[in-house]
Formats: structure tokens, C-alpha cells, sequence
């Protein structure tokens, strides 16, 4: 999450948050020329731009530059071993700018290295206010570069400054004919498009929904047709006239061949003499499935990534006590708020800086759990499909699922930030840890200078600590007791204290790193209630929920879940983990309800949009919108209802390309997608030998709440309609940042489509799963399977994940195998085929943790040949 702004002066070594504005929009030389109103001459407020006099005068360098000006262009000699843009600048000073004023800043520049040059019209003062940034891409041959700008102020003392800081080794700058016009013509921002026929660009299941939307204000509906790779067509029909839509500002029409069952790659849709992106119908999401959460891996910091792990994203490990780093392995508390420091290096760099929050990082990992919990206990849930050796991290061949090693990575952070036992406030959680200033983009983790603190405990903190550690217990018993436990104690102590402790809220924050501030922890009281008591079973957890206000209140809707707002996950926990709630009946119920407000939503809007039909599209709007389809997944999960299944199809629709900007919001993912990500080492954009987000990188998406815009999206998006807030740029944190638990939900979502793709339900299998009595630690199950087809079936299979605490001791009539949480049941009938009509029974005798009942497993299912 991005954070104010503090910028740097050319006196001043202070740090920042680096932008820039996207380059495309420059205008060429050919186009200003005929750019002016006719009736005004436009007037050069720099002087000496064209260094005529011979000399510099009055242009400024800093100290550790020298250069000479020969035949009107002045090179510079730059050094080496700096860090940031900011340490080696050029400029001008007590420039004129008039508010309303369109300006033209026009250039000549070379490079003896390939470089990219930070271009600032700014104000010299705190916080350094900003009228113009980009960020040139220089080499060998001289190039003319143009840039138009609107001032919105009076300014008298605006400056010009080329920040040429950063090289590892030195290089030289040559700059000549340096303008800055008054009279340009205002600059305007028009995204690029594509066809006016929008679809998912990556593609759709072949049982699936197939919806598309095209922009059109054709009055009467239009005839469309679905070809396939080979141009044959496929299917046709006519579309549906819906009109001017609200969150896109443009009049459009639906069109929906979800009858299509062909599958194959490169099929186009054609309406209204437009032809859409090409895309695919089959199993489409199980790269993207796992894209999604790799990402975490080049996210890690305290490790170096291993390049033949993440080909191009190799790198040094982040925050290890190596300089520069002042390192995360003995981090004292901010303007002394503790005597003590904590040892709080790994885990997972929270966006595109180097902050490490436990707010963010608690839903993040609870999430990424999440994935895996699901797989156990949803009937389409496919846990294999996690295993050891599934994902793009270095933790093969330990045994464990490899979305758990990830989420390991970032839980055993999470346990550091915890308050030491004998200090004040024992138990609680530090709310974050970061740098005391921003730093500049790009910068490598390793490259970062800057001193780093620990912030104060906060309640809110401590429930995701006790949430997430809660969680963590029960699904790393089976692979690591003494991991399991210590998560356990660490979630106890954590609630204990916030109970202790219930109105300790984030407060303001310096300026290298965000608040995530929140002052009602209700939510989160809720959420850390139902995950201790989903794996203890302990009444007083139940207490907690039965008697607060969050349980029965109405928790779903449009932007209703998400770091600040925790509640509804620990409400989708409670209805999808097997518990023993008293009333888990009626939280089925709730969220049932809640999934058909979400869909009536989605139903109601010609995009498939389950978010922002009011108007409102907040920042991180994907994420959100992602949320509300987790919501519509649990509903599938729960009641097999295939609208909600459909939902979350749909949802994904308007994420993957079908929408207003025909942008996939997802790196890689699509024809045209998001690529340049707001982050200091994903920075292609700026530095060409970075690379840019790894595929399945999620951007924050339309932003329309200008409160909280950057100055890229002040630039270029006043007046937007809603869906068109946005601008794939590096320096628009505001609509264009990644974050961790922005990837959460989309690994989540992801996961769930592509286990939809791969579901195998037999036709012919049918199982039911009984008790038959229970004793203190102890119980007897049985399992019925019935050939429910006109043929006998062999190879029987029935699998199922154990509940937290239980375990197999003794079984009968079938070989049964627990491997972590799944138990395989085979070897079914004695080797005989079973008959159609016929039932087949087998049993085990199962354990109880101390003082926990006998809970059925979520779902049983059974393949059969």
C-alpha cells in the first residue's frame, strides 16, 4: 500500500517515492510543432537552454558532477557507486508556472550507457510538489524528447531537474536545446483500446459461462459470430442491447454464447464489424493457478532468489544485514518506543517497497492457507494438485505441499513481530516494520541504505498474528508438530493480550511507510475467534462469537472484505471448515445469502462486475471485486448451486479483459495486460534491465477516489468514469500498484477455476459417510459407496481430509492411507467389480484431539473406472 509522498531537493539527501508518467504520452517533435493556438506565440521560461553563451549559467549541479559545454550542448560527467536518482542532479531553478497554463518540455539528450533519466518539474520545497515526471530511456544517439504538462498552480519557484543518480559505474550525459513553452496544447490521455468486442482474453471453461461485452450504441441488437483458430465458424447469434452503462460511461451490448462447448485455442468473437482478442475454451487457469502464487516467491525478503527458480528474476538476498542494508536482523523500535529489538528478517515484501506489514501480511497468508484448506475440504477442492513440487520455490522434496512452504516463508514473520514474553505488552503483535524513509525506485532490496523500525503493537495486528497462527496449527500438524505448536502458543498469547489490550489502534506514520491504520477491531476479534475456535473447539472461542454483534450481522456485499475488514473470512471459515459451532447452520445460511446479493450484482451489470455498479471503485478495486468471488466460491462449495460456480467464471471475466479498457488486469495473462506495475524492482519501465512483474501479478486496478491519487493519476485521469481510472504506470501506486494481498484473493480465485476445469465427478459413484458413535477422543465411521450406473465399475477411490485433530487408528474392508491431511481409500470390493444398484461399506475407528468431538469431514468423493 502506497504511502504520502515526501521528495527530494537537490540540497537534500532526503528519500522518495519515485514517479513517473507513462511514456507513450510524449508527445513527438513533429506533433507540438503544430501544437500552439493560433494566436499565441509561445515563450521559453528556462534560460541559456540552448547554452549558447558557452557556459552553464544558470543552470546547478551537485557536487559530485563536472562537465563542460562545447558547440550549444553540455555533457556531464556522472560517477558511479551512487544509489538513488536523486544523489547526481542537473538543474534550473525559479521557473514562472501559471495555474491553468499548458507548458511543453522539449530536449535533446545521449547517453554513453543506456540509461533511463528521472525528468521532474517540481517544486524545491517539503513535499516537493510535482507538475511533470518521466523518466527518458537514453543511449548513444542524441534524441529529441517532449513532454506536455498542465500546471494547477501559481508557482514562482518551480525547478527543472534531471536526476541522473544510481549507476553502479560511471557514465556521461549530453543535453542540448532544452525548452520549456508556454502555449502547448493541453495533454490529453487515450488509453488504447482494441476492439470494441471485450472478452475474457485468456479464455473459458467448456461448461462454463462465455459472456462478452461489446461497446456499441447500436439501437436494435447486432448479429455476432464465434470462429475458431482456423477462421471457421464456430456459432452465432445476435446480442443483447443493454445502453449506456454507468461505471464505463460508453453504451454497450452483451453477448452470451455459453452453449458453446468446442474446445481449442485462438477463438475470436466478431459483432458489429469488430473482432475481438483471441482467446481459448478448455482448461484455461492452472498456469495462471500457479503464477498466482509463485509470485510470493519473488516477493521473499531475507533470501536471494535463485534465477534458475524464477528465470529473470534472480537477485541478492533483501534485508540480511549485508550493507547498504542496515538489515531486519536486529530492528529497534521507532524513536525509541521499546528497549529491545527483534530479529524479524524473511517474509514477504508487502507491495512494491520494502515494508513488511502484519495487517496485510495477515490476510495474505491466510488466504495463500486458504487455498490449501479449500482443496482439503471443497467437493471440486483437488489437494494433489498443491502437492510437493507444484510451485516455482526452492523447498522441493520436504514432503510438505508447496503452497504451504510459501505461506511458511511469511507466517514465521508474523511469529517474530510478536511482543518477547518479560517486556511490556508481552504477547502482542508489532503493527509493521520499514524503512524510515521512502526510497526511490528502481532499488534492489539488497541496494536499500535505509534505517528500518519497528512500529508500536497494535490490537489489530495482534488478531491477524492470533487469526493466522490459529490457522497455521492445524494445517502443519501433520508435517510439523513442533512448528504446529508453536503457532498454537503464539495464537493464544496473541488473543490473550488483545483481549488484555483491546483499543491499541496504528497510529499516523512517518513517511517510508504506510499506516494501515484501523480503529475498529471488531472485525478482527471475529475473524482470530473463529479460526482458534475452528482448530481448539474451545467453548470460550465460541462464546466470543455467539455474543458478538459481527455474528449475525450482515457481513456481504459490494467492497465488504478486505485487510480492514476481516469478518467476512472468519464467517466463510466457520461455514467451510468443519467445526462444531452451535449455530454453524444458520452461518451456512448467511453466507448463502450474502453469495446472492453478490450475484444479483453481477447479473444485474453487462461487464459481469460483482463491485463498484454504485459508482465507487476504491483503490485496490480488483482485489475487492476478487473477494466477492471468493464469497460466490464458498457458495459453490456449500451448496453445489452452479450460478454461484458461474459467479466467480464471470468474475474473473471482468479481470481478464472484459471491460472498459479491454485490459487483462493480470501480467501475462491476455493479449494486452498490465505490465508495468507500481515497484522498485519490477522496473522495467524505468531501468530496461529490470524485468518487468513476473507473470501472475495482479495490479490494484480502476481508482476513482481522487483523495488518494498519485500525481500520474492526477495528471492524466481527471474526470474518468469509473472503470477508466486507471494507467498501466510504474509511478501510479494509486491504480497501479501490486500488493500481497491483492495476489491472495487471485490465487484463491485462480485455484478454484482451475480445480473447476479438472473436477472429476463419476456419474456412476455415489458415497455417504456415517457415524456411528463417538467416545471421548474416539469415535466409529463408516462409508457406504453405491454404484449408482448401469455398469459395474472398478478401481474404486474414495478420499476425504481429516478434520483438525483426528486421525486414523484402525480400519476395515478397504486399504486406507493418510498422507497430511487426505486419506486415499482403495483396494474397495475385494477386487471385485461393483455391480450397478450395489452398496459397498467400509469403516475406520478415528481419534480426537483432548476435549474435541467427532466432526464429519466438509466433503467425500469417489472416482471410479
Amino acid at each position: 500500500m502506497p504511502r504520502p509522498l515526501a521528495r527530494p531537493s537537490r540540497r537534500s539527501r532526503r528519500t522518495a517515492m519515485g514517479l513517473t508518467a507513462i511514456g507513450a504520452l510524449a508527445m513527438s517533435t513533429a506533433t507540438v510543432a503544430g501544437a500552439w493556438a493560433q494566436d499565441d506565440e509561445p515563450t521559453d521560461i528556462l534560460a541559456n537552454g540552448d547554452f549558447a553563451t558557452g557556459s552553464a549559467d544558470p543552470w546547478w549541479h551537485t557536487d559530485n558532477l563536472s562537465g563542460e559545454v562545447a558547440d550549444g550542448q553540455w555533457c556531464i560527467d556522472v560517477p558511479g557507486g551512487t544509489t538513488n536518482a536523486w544523489d547526481a542532479i542537473v538543474g534550473q531553478n525559479d521557473l514562472p508556472l501559471t495555474e491553468g497554463e499548458s507548458y511543453e518540455l522539449r530536449f535533446t539528450a545521449s547517453a554513453t550507457v543506456e540509461t533511463s533519466v528521472r525528468t521532474l518539474v517540481q517544486r524545491d520545497v517539503d513535499p516537493w510538489p510535482t507538475q511533470l515526471e518521466e523518466h527518458p530511456t537514453l543511449d548513444s544517439e542524441p534524441q529529441t524528447f517532449s513532454y506536455a504538462f498542465t500546471s494547477d498552480a501559481d508557482w514562482t519557484d518551480a525547478q527543472l531537474a534531471f536526476q541522473i543518480g544510481g549507476a553502479d559505474e560511471p557514465w556521461q550525459l549530453c543535453i542540448s536545446e532544452v525548452a520549456m513553452l508556454t502555449g502547448a496544447e493541453p495533454p490529453t490521455y487515450e488509453p488504447d483500446t482494441g476492439p470494441r468486442v471485450r472478452v475474457n482474453q485468456v479464455g473459458y471453461l467448456p461448461d462454463g459461462p462465455k459472456r462478452a461485452t461489446v461497446v456499441t450504441d447500436a439501437a436494435e441488437p447486432v448479429a455476432w459470430e464465434l470462429a475458431d483458430a482456423d477462421g471457421e465458424s464456430v456459432a452465432t447469434g445476435r446480442s443483447t442491447v443493454h445502453g449506456e452503462e454507468a461505471t464505463s460511461g460508453v453504451p454497450v451490448h452483451t453477448i452470451d454464447f455459453s452453449a458453446v462447448t468446442a474446445t481449442g485455442e485462438g477463438f475470436t468473437l466478431t459483432a458489429d464489424g469488430e473482432t475481438s482478442y483471441p482467446f481459448d475454451i478448455g482448461g484455461v487457469y492452472a498456469d495462471m493457478a500457479t503464477d498466482a502464487m509463485s509470485f510470493y516467491y519473488t516477493q521473499r525478503s531475507g533470501i536471494a532468489i535463485d534465477d534458475e527458480i524464477a528465470p529473470g528474476y534472480g537477485r541478492e538476498a533483501g534485508h540480511v544485514d549485508v550493507a547498504p542494508n542496515q538489515g531486519d536482523g536486529d530492528v529497534p523500535c521507532f524513536e525509541d518506543s521499546c528497549d529491545y529489538t527483534l530479529d524479524v528478517r524473511g517474509g514477504w515484501y508487502d507491495a512494491g517497497d520494502h515494508g513488511k506489514y502484519v495487517v496485510n501480511g495477515g490476510i495474505s497468508v491466510a488466504q495463500i492457507m486458504g487455498v490449501y484448506e479449500r482443496a482439503l475440504h471443497a467437493p471440486t477442492g483437488d489437494p494433489t494438485r498443491l502437492g510437493d513440487g507444484s510451485l516455482r520455490i526452492p523447498e522441493h522434496g520436504d514432503g510438505v505441499p508447496d503452497v504451504l512452504d510459501e505461506a511458511r516463508w511469511e507466517m514465521e514473520f508474523l511469529l517474530s513481530m510478536q511482543v518477547p514474553d518479560g517486556e511490556e505488552l508481552a504477547g502482542m503483535a508489532h503493527h509493521k516494520m520499514h524503512d524510515e524513509n521512502w526510497t526511490g525506485l528502481p532499488l534492489m532490496p539488497a541496494d536499500d541504505p535505509q534505517p528500518r523500525y519497528l512500529y508500536p503493537p497494535s490490537t489489530a495486528a495482534t488478531l491477524n498474528l492470533a487469526a493466522t497462527a490459529a490457522q497455521c496449527t492445524r494445517l502443519y500438524a501433520p508435517y510439523d508438530a513442533d512448528f504446529a505448536d508453536q503457532c498454537l502458543t503464539a495464537a493464544e498469547t496473541a488473543w490473550q493480550a488483545a483481549l488484555d489490550h483491546p483499543d491499541l489502534y496504528a497510529g499516523p506514520s512517518p513517511a517510508g511507510g504506510g499506516p494501515y491504520d484501523d480503529d475498529e477491531v471488531s472485525d478482527e476479534f471475529y475473524w482470530a475467534a473463529a479460526e482458534l475456535f475452528i482448530t481448539t473447539g474451545d467453548r470460550g472461542y465460541e462464546d466470543h462469537l455467539l455474543g458478538s454483534a459481527v455474528h449475525t450481522a450482515d457481513l456481504f456485499g459490494a467492497g465488504s472484505f478486505d485487510w480492514g475488514n476481516m469478518a467476512p473470512l472468519g464467517r466463510l471459515q466457520l461455514a467451510s471448515v468443519p467445526n462444531e459451532l452451535s449455530d454453524r447452520d444458520r452461518v451456512v445460511e448467511s453466507v448463502v445469502a450474502g453469495a446472492q446479493k453478490v450475484l444479483e450484482i453481477q447479473e444485474s451489470n453487462p461487464w459481469g462486475l460483482v463491485y463498484g455498479t454504485d459508482g465507487r471503485f476504491d483503490w485496490g478495486s480488483n482485489n475487492l471485486i476478487l473477494n466477492n468471488a471468493v464469497v460466490l466460491g464458498v457458495a459453490f462449495d456449500l451448496t453445489g448451486e452452479v450460478r454461484f460456480r458461474d459467479g466467480v467464471l464471470a468474475g474473473l471475466d471482468y479481470i481478464l479483459g472484459r471491460n472498459a479498457l479491454n485490459n487483462s488486469y493480470v501480467t501475462g495473462y491476455g493479449t494486452h495486460y498490465s505490465q508495468n506495475q507500481h515497484s522498485r524492482w519490477y522496473a522495467d519501465q524505468l531501468d530496461p534491465s529490470l524485468p518487468n512483474p513476473p507473470d501472475g501479478t495482479l495490479a490494484g486496478g480502476p481508482n476513482n477516489d481522487t483523495g488518494t491519487w498519485d500525481p500520474v493519476a492526477q495528471r492524466w485521469l481527471e474526470g474518468c468514469a469509473p472503470q477508466w481510472c486507471y494507467i498501466d504506470d510504474i509511478g501510479s501506486w494509486a491504480t497501479n500498484e501490486l500488493t500481497i494481498n491483492w495476489n491472495s484473493p487471485l490465487s484463491w480465485v485462480a485455484n478454484f477455476a482451475a480445480d473447476q476445469a479438472r473436477a472429476v465427478q463419476s456419474p456412476s459413484c455415489q458415497v455417504e459417510y456415517r457415524q456411528h458413535g463417538s467416545w471421548p477422543k474416539g469415535y466409529n465411521a463408516q462409508i457406504i459407496v453405491t454404484n449408482t450406473g448401469e455398469e459395474a465399475v472398478e478401481d474404486l477411490t474414495v478420499r476425504w481430509a481429516m478434520p483438525a485433530g483426528q486421525t486414523i487408528e484402525r480400519y476395515w474392508s478397504a486399504e486406507l492411507v493418510q498422507d497430511g491431511h487426505v486419506v486415499t481409500a482403495t483396494d474397495l470390493g475385494n477386487g471385485h467389480a461393483l455391480r450397478p444398484g450395489k452398496k459397498y461399506t467400509f469403516g475406520y475407528i478415528g481419534s480426537t484431539a483432548d476435549g474435541r468431538g467427532a466432526l464429519e469431514p466438509a466433503s467425500v468423493t469417489c472416482t471410479a473406472r
